[in-house]
């Protein structure tokens, strides 16, 4: 690690102030910069230095990081009147870790080229537990190279940083992440409920479902036996039997008077495929109707995904004493 590497960091909000204190724990020299002065405190009682623009972050830093709270906030620290762009050297690297738009994202790093700069966009997902204790994913899109030269940084504040591919990937795999984990929540909150009204204690439902299936698998594997390879014959769990447990499920729903909106969408979906001769297929065919209604189609390489799933139990196993 090169310690002697000026770090600049902009936002010291919930997840910021975590993370440039774990740069600052791993014994990186900090230039930090926030439109509240106190939040920078801790930063600065740790040896940090202030630097009053963004603009002057860019231009006493090798690489710069912003964490905002929304693309308007990233836009004006970026292209500002004093802003990154104003500030930054030919050859600077500029990582945003906001939750962003991948418009925007785009268009910055069309701007810092210009300049012969490089802007990436490097969301993260781990809350505010994972930004303290450095258990953070960091999805990276834009230069390869840039990923590559300050991969030592970004392990400085979380424990998975990944690359995924040119800008404005790591943005979108983040949206897909965060909307997954909003609708999986108004699912489970729907089923809950039903399963509740229906007599069964909470903590005794939830000790019971997380042993099943679903519950054992982490929520995006299971898209990688039948989904992500498009193959759906022969049958893991036969789609008409699906269709049967879901019909019971939101027949159970309507005898409590428990709104049911997001298993009706499910058994619409089962009953369209049903009705398309797909009763023998898996169950995860009816996922080919949205891929047909989207205009793409899915059929990613096994062998790649068999690749990405050896390396994860690779990472998991522990080491040898």
């Amino acid at each position: 690690m090169d310690t002697t590497m000026q770090v600049g960091f902009i936002g010291l909000g919930t997840m910021g102030a975590k993370m440039a204190a774990s740069l600052q724990r791993a014994g990186y020299r900090l230039i930090v910069n926030d439109v509240r002065r106190e939040a920078a405190a801790p930063h600065l009682d740790s040896g940090a230095q202030w630097a009053d623009t963004p603009r002057q972050v860019a231009g006493a830093a090798q690489v710069v990081f912003t964490s905002l709270p929304a693309p308007a906030d990233v836009e004006t620290v970026a292209l500002g009147s004093h802003g990154i762009l104003s500030g930054i050297a030919a050859g600077g690297v500029y990582f945003d870790l906001s939750t962003n738009s991948p418009a925007l994202v785009r268009r910055l790093c069309a701007n810092f080229a210009e300049q012969g700069a490089h802007m990436l966009d490097a969301p993260v997902s781990g809350g505010p537990r994972g930004a303290a204790s450095g258990r953070l994913a960091i999805w990276v899109g834009g230069d390869r190279s840039c990923f590559e030269r300050y991969k030592t940084v970004l392990d400085a504040i979380g424990d998975q940083a990944h690359y995924v591919g040119p800008i404005g990937s790591a943005t979108v795999a983040k949206l897909v992440h965060n909307c997954a984990g909003y609708m999986l929540q108004r699912a489970l909150s729907e089923v809950f409920t039903m399963g509740v009204k229906a007599g069964v204690e909470p903590v005794a439902l939830w000790e019971a479902v997380r042993q099943g299936a679903l519950g054992r698998s982490r929520t995006f594997d299971g898209l990688a036996a039948h989904f992500l390879p498009g193959s759906y014959d022969p049958a893991d769990f036969a789609l008409r039997l699906a269709h049967k447990d879901v019909s019971l499920a939101t027949e159970m729903g309507h005898q409590l008077n428990v709104p049911m909106p997001m298993a009706e969408l499910a058994l619409a979906e089962l009953t369209e495929a049903l009705n398309r001769g797909w009763g023998e297929r898996d169950s995860r065919a009816a996922m080919l109707l949205q891929e047909q209604r989207a205009g793409v189609q899915i059929a990613a390489d096994p062998a790649r995904i068999r690749e990405v799933l050896e390396q994860e139990r690779a990472r998991r196993k522990p080491k040898a004493e």
